[in-house]
């Protein structure tokens, strides 16, 4: 077992979808009697060669994923992969287009689904989950503000936050203001992908636009180190996904990541996994690696689950629980 196993640790970056264990998804499929069998290599895990054929076998994984019962499914499988990884606490990314398609009734019925399998998964694995909705930027616009509008209308004390993924170099932050601002009004916190497909100019527009607290991955702030500045300087959190980053060929391996210059440049950066099984990683993975590069030490891991947790989207009494699970 690896040293890093029993660490606490917190996440902020996770797709539901996309974590979900390739097995789960064969067996899905298997029982709906779908073959796709074509996005799994011969030793059974997703397969993909480059980041479009990424994003096509990760749809073609949702798409056995068909209803509330199957996303209670999924969350009990997700939540006893992170907690085996010693996660403690994580937020997860859930899509209303994904679930029920943009309609608020349809959304509804998923949610409660889920947050049934994270009360009993919490139960079972000790693993406290929050949700965070988010629109899909290259559906546009208009998908983006009935999924601002589903997640306003369920906001509360498991969906806590809104955010923004799918493919960043297309539209503008501007052009999701709308829905952004539906959701902060819904007291909901906000978050967006930025700076991984795009430079800095992207992360600028993204912060002028949005006005979020953390940036999903955010790692190429590291090309204009006057914009590193100013995220120290505003406290802004980067949900960093080093292995996610290495794996679709951002940086060439781990030592080459800039999560290391950006912490030590004073850039609230956490550790996060994106879409493990995609990536072939997880939270003890993540943990070995950044170890290797940077001779980090629990010391250091300590220290940033810690900031992770201060940047959590959950509610005091929750944070403070875990605070203790922390410290264990």
């Amino acid at each position: 077992m690896s040293e890093w196993a029993a660490l606490p640790k917190v996440e902020l970056h996770l797709h539901l979808e996309g974590a979900a264990p390739a097995a789960f998804i064969r067996g899905l499929a298997a029982e709906k009697r779908e073959d796709i069998s074509g996005i799994f290599g011969k030793d059974g895990n997703y397969a993909w060669r480059d980041f479009p054929h990424f994003l096509k076998v990760y749809e073609a994984a949702c798409s056995v994923l068909r209803g509330p019962q199957d996303y209670h499914r999924l969350v009990l499988a997700v939540m006893e992969e992170s907690a085996a990884a010693g996660v403690v606490y994580s937020e997860c990314f859930l899509s209303p287009d994904f679930c029920g398609g943009g309609d608020p009734g349809a959304w509804a019925e998923y949610l409660a689904a889920i947050r049934e399998a994270a009360a009993e998964g919490e139960r079972s694995c000790g693993l406290t989950l929050r949700g965070i909705a988010t629109c899909i930027r290259h559906l546009g616009p208009e998908r983006a503000k009935r999924a601002a509008l589903c997640a306003a209308e369920t906001a509360g004390d498991f969906l806590t936050g809104f955010g923004i993924a799918g493919d960043e170099t297309l539209l503008t932050p501007a052009d999701f203001l709308w829905a952004f601002d539906c959701a902060r009004e819904a007291g909901l916190r906000i978050t967006a992908h930025a700076g991984e497909w795009q430079g800095p100019g992207g992360i600028r527009d993204t912060l002028r636009a949005l006005r979020p607290e953390r940036l999903g991955h955010g790692v190429r702030a590291i090309e204009d180190l006057a914009l590193v500045d100013e995220l120290a300087e505003a406290g802004t959190v980067l949900e960093v996904c080093p292995g996610s980053n290495v794996a679709l060929g951002l940086y060439r391996d781990f030592r080459a990541h800039p999560i290391h210059e950006l912490d030590r440049r004073g850039v609230r950066v956490t550790i996060n996994t994106d879409d493990p099984p995609f990536f072939r990683t997880s939270m003890i993975r993540e943990y070995e690696e950044l170890h290797r590069a940077f001779d980090w030490d629990e010391g250091q891991f300590r220290r940033l689950a810690r900031q992770a947790l201060d940047a959590a989207f959950c509610d005091a009494d929750t944070k403070s629980r875990i605070a203790k699970k922390l410290e264990g």
